[in-house]
């Protein structure tokens, strides 16, 4: 009984949890990352729940004071709650960042297989498009299609729209080279002499090898896009009525905020952009370690 007892003790293996909390403690890029995602997600859910929307629009309160107990981070010189401006803003940004860095990331992945996989004109023509686009500085693009638009049609789903128009070529040449690699494989190569289709090879047996690649791309795009939001408000080309965090910014240096003595109207918003784009950034590296075996580390 006893070397039964022994050997079964031997073979327990610790549960999925038990080894996600373990590999957290072995990546402290995305353990540090996801604890600063959590708690924006929780600050922007409790400020939906309590705020009352309609105060992070000028004209709704009194303006230009200084934080206290009933405006914690003050009000603007336009009659905005800054508390409520920054938790709108923050949604929104949100919204921005995950509806272009998944359509991005979506786009870039589809593209991706077809000109790894089938290769020839298409493989040509892709990567062609991609090699000659991304030379080219984003923002410089970004902006002059944000500038020819009118501003009174400009929402937070047309800047989405802007940033998505360069989203998909960090993906598409990411995934091209991982499928390049993995379709030279030999379970590729035995799925093939087993009779499997091409869509059969994609879908059940690359594919599933590269998810961590894919979320590793999701996460970059979305931080790429949250910092154009960010910069493409910062210099007035955002939609000038919604309270995004670099439309907060952008009003406040046009209307001289630390110049009168309106510090608080800034510090909000730029504290609130430097923990999104920071957390964004430690949970790339980690899921860059995560996908990438060579500097993943071990127990």
């Amino acid at each position: 009984m006893s070397s039964v007892t022994l050997s079964n003790t031997a073979i327990r293996q610790p549960n999925k949890l038990t080894l996600f909390f373990r590999y957290l403690r072995r990546n402290p890029s995305l353990t540090f990352g996801l604890l600063i995602m959590l708690f924006l997600i929780i600050f922007t859910v409790h400020g939906l729940l309590t705020i009352d929307t309609k105060h992070a629009y000028p004209l709704a309160v009194r303006p230009k004071q200084p934080p206290s107990f009933k405006y914690p981070l003050g009000t603007d010189f336009f009659g905005r709650d800054l508390y409520a401006a920054m938790v709108i803003g923050m949604w929104q940004t949100a919204v921005i960042g995950i509806v272009a860095g998944a359509l991005g990331t979506i786009i870039g992945t589809i593209l991706g297989f077809i000109s790894a996989y089938f290769g020839g004109f298409i493989d040509g023509a892709i990567t062609s498009i991609c090699q000659i686009l991304i030379p080219i500085p984003a923002f410089l693009i970004q902006v002059i299609i944000a500038g020819s638009i009118d501003k009174r049609s400009v929402t937070i789903f047309t800047m989405a729209f802007v940033v998505l128009l360069l989203a998909w070529m960090g993906p598409t040449l990411v995934i091209r080279s991982q499928v390049l690699s993995m379709k030279e494989r030999q379970f590729v190569s035995v799925a093939k002499l087993s009779g499997m289709s091409s869509l059969g090879i994609i879908f059940k047996e690359i594919l599933p090898n590269l998810l961590p690649f894919i979320a590793a791309a999701f996460i970059a795009q979305v931080f790429q896009a949250v910092f154009a939001s960010f910069y493409l408000a910062i210099v007035g080309l955002g939609p000038v009525r919604e309270p995004l965090l670099g439309n907060t910014i952008w009003s406040a240096q046009t209307q001289g905020a630390f110049f009168n003595g309106w510090w608080w109207w800034p510090i909000g918003p730029a504290v609130a952009m430097i923990l999104i784009l920071g957390s964004l950034a430690l949970i790339n590296m980690g899921m860059d370690e995560m996908a990438n075996p060579r500097i993943r580390r071990s127990e």
